[in-house]
Parts: structure tokens; sequence; C-alpha cells
């Protein structure tokens, strides 16, 4: 996932999270600042971070879309994946519509790339030819043939989502939990996380409680992780020790993806026990009834919690299973490891004994 996500959410999440403790909820109706805003009321000002806010969020799609092709070919293919990722917002395919289309962006200017040309083309290649071909093709694609079929499972998924709430509420939270701590930022990650944040678009209750847990989830793996290398540095690398003193802050800020070094070194190990983790907090979380109006913010937010000390109680309690479960898996597999490794020959010992004795 590309290293701007963390950025824009939490950027746009914190200036969203400082317009409501300064304007209140009813902030989002304020009127475009464009067109109004009085320097000395503070509701203007609490609607310039909102809008703001806002702004960066919509970044979000075209980003994920834009650096998905651009990992694939490279330059050329940011500006296909931009364009895809935006035609994704169009027609509200969300998070996997942008995933597809930074796919088809990519793929796309790989396979002009491969095109036999003049000479005297290339140098316009990658300025004009690829961008131009990349997007055209892109834009073609989520219009017309796959975007609708995205934008219905989305839809679908959203609404599988809705239809656990209520009476089962907890399983909800164990579903959003899950889904949270399985990519750590990816594809996944964002569906729960674009349906908690839809939900604040008409906030009752039900949304409030869907906030809480997602982002209490989301907080779980890299402060697991920090804990983890605290409590048996032994089992880590020195590379994961030094990710894991960084961990602290970006689980405490909302930040999934600080869980990633760690995943990506052990991820058999590291992605279950963050599921499970995530799970328990985002169980707990609908459990003690906890609620959130942000859409981030982490312990940052904290003033804006419902039952913010059983909050507290949920995500130490996920984080610490996570943790636990780490220190185990990996305790085990350096046990394995010590048992299959030969010992090494007493001193004195005969050198025939010792090769029978093997």
């Amino acid at each position: 996932m590309c290293q701007l996500h963390g950025p824009l959410r939490g950027a746009g999440g914190l200036l969203i999270a400082l317009a409501f403790a300064i304007g209140g909820y009813e902030i989002n109706n304020a009127p475009s600042v464009a067109e109004h805003f009085v320097w000395t009321e503070a509701a203007s000002w609490a609607a310039l971070l909102f809008q703001t806010g806002g702004l960066a969020f919509g970044f979000l799609v075209p980003v994920l879309a834009g650096y998905i092709a651009y990992g694939m070919a490279d330059r050329p293919g940011l500006v296909p994946g931009f364009v895809g990722g935006a035609v994704a917002l169009t027609i509200n395919a969300g998070f996997l519509g942008g995933l597809i289309a930074g796919l088809i962006a990519g793929a796309t200017v790989l396979a002009v790339q491969k095109i036999s040309i003049p000479t005297a083309l290339r140098g316009i290649m990658p300025v004009v030819v690829l961008p131009l071909i990349g997007s055209a093709v892109t834009a073609f694609l989520m219009f017309l043939v796959v975007g609708k079929p995205v934008a219905s499972l989305q839809q679908a998924l959203t609404d599988w989502l809705s239809g656990l709430s209520g009476a089962n509420a907890i399983i909800l939270g164990v579903i959003l939990g899950l889904m949270m701590c399985f990519d750590l930022g990816g594809p996944l990650n964002k569906v729960a996380y674009a349906f908690a944040i839809g939900g604040l678009a008409t906030p009752n209750e039900g949304s409030l409680k869907v906030m809480a847990a997602v982002m209490a989830a989301g907080m779980v793996p890299p402060l697991a992780m920090a804990l983890a290398t605290t409590v048996r540095g032994r089992l880590f690398s020195k590379s994961e020790r030094d990710n894991g003193k960084a961990a602290w802050f970006l689980g405490a800020s909302f930040i999934s993806e600080g869980a990633i070094p760690f995943a990506a070194a052990d991820p058999l190990r590291v992605i279950p026990a963050s599921m499970v983790g995530g799970a328990v907090t985002g169980a707990l979380s609908m459990a003690f009834e906890c609620t959130l109006r942000a859409p981030h913010g982490g312990i940052f937010v904290i003033p804006l919690i419902g039952n913010p000390l059983l909050y507290l109680i949920a995500i130490a309690a996920g984080t610490a299973t996570t943790a636990g479960l780490v220190i185990l898996l990996k305790g085990m597999r350096k046990q394995d490891g010590a048992a299959r490794s030969p010992r090494a020959p007493e001193a004195g010992a005969d050198p025939a004994e010792v090769a029978v004795a093997a």
C-alpha cells in the first residue's frame, strides 16, 4: 500500500476531529468557507478544518489506484491510475474500485510499453502517449465494463455489514476487527474503514459504535508489535525492534500500516495473531457501547469517544492478546528450530559415537 495513505488519512481525520471538537457535530452542515467565512467566529474555523479534512479524504482512492499502477509500470502509470481512481469515486466503487482501477492502469501501460515503436517517438511515450492511452483505456473499462459490478459488490458488502448491526452488534465488531487486521491497510481494511466513515454521513448510535470499533481494532496490530518487541525482543531482528519503537506512536495514531514490516517478515504468525486481537477489540468496543464521531485520530481524539475508559480497556485487551500470540508462535518456531539443529559434540567424545548418535 502506498506510503501516502497513512499521512492522508491521518491529516484528514485529525482535521475533521479538531473541527468536531471546536464546532460540534453539526459542523458538517456548514456552508462552504469559500462563500462564508467570519474571521472572529469559531464555527467558521471549524468549518474550514472540516472541509479541508474532507478534501484530504477525497484523495484516498485516486492515490491508492495511482500508486498501484506506479508499482506496476513506474511513473507512466501514475496518471492513468489517478484517473481510474477518480472514476471509481464517481461511480461509487470505493476502495475496491480503486484497487481494480490501479491494476487496470498498470497493466495497460505495461502492455503499451511492449509495443515496438520508432526511435523518434520514444521521447514522447512517457509524457504523452502512455498517459493518454492508459487513461483512456482505464476510464473506458471502469465506466462501462467493470465499474458497475465492482460498485455493486462494494454496496453488497456495505449492506451485509449494515445488516449485522443492532442485535448482532458484537458479531459485527468481530467481523470489522478481522477485516481491519487482515491486510493492515489493504483493500479489505479499506472496505471496513469506508463502511465506518460512510455511516458518519448520517450519524446515529449504531454508526458511531461502528466507527469506534473500526478505529480501535485498527490500532491493535502496531501496538501489539511494539509491545511484543519490548517484552521479547530476542524473538525479533534488530530492524524489527527498531520498527517496534515507531509502532507505539503509529498504533496510537491509528495507522495500521505500522505493523506491515512485521507482517511482511512473518505473515503466517503476525497476521492471524493480529486478526484475533482485532476481533477481541472490536467485540469489546461494541459490547461496551463505545462511540466515536471522528473518522481518525487514535488516542488524540479520546475526548470525542463515548465511554473512553472502557474503550482503552478494549484496545489494551486486543493488544495484549495479539502480542501474546505473536510471542507464543515465534517462541514455538525458535524451539522447533533448536530441536532440529544438531547438538555440538561434547569435549573428548569419540567421533564414531557422535556419528552413530546423530
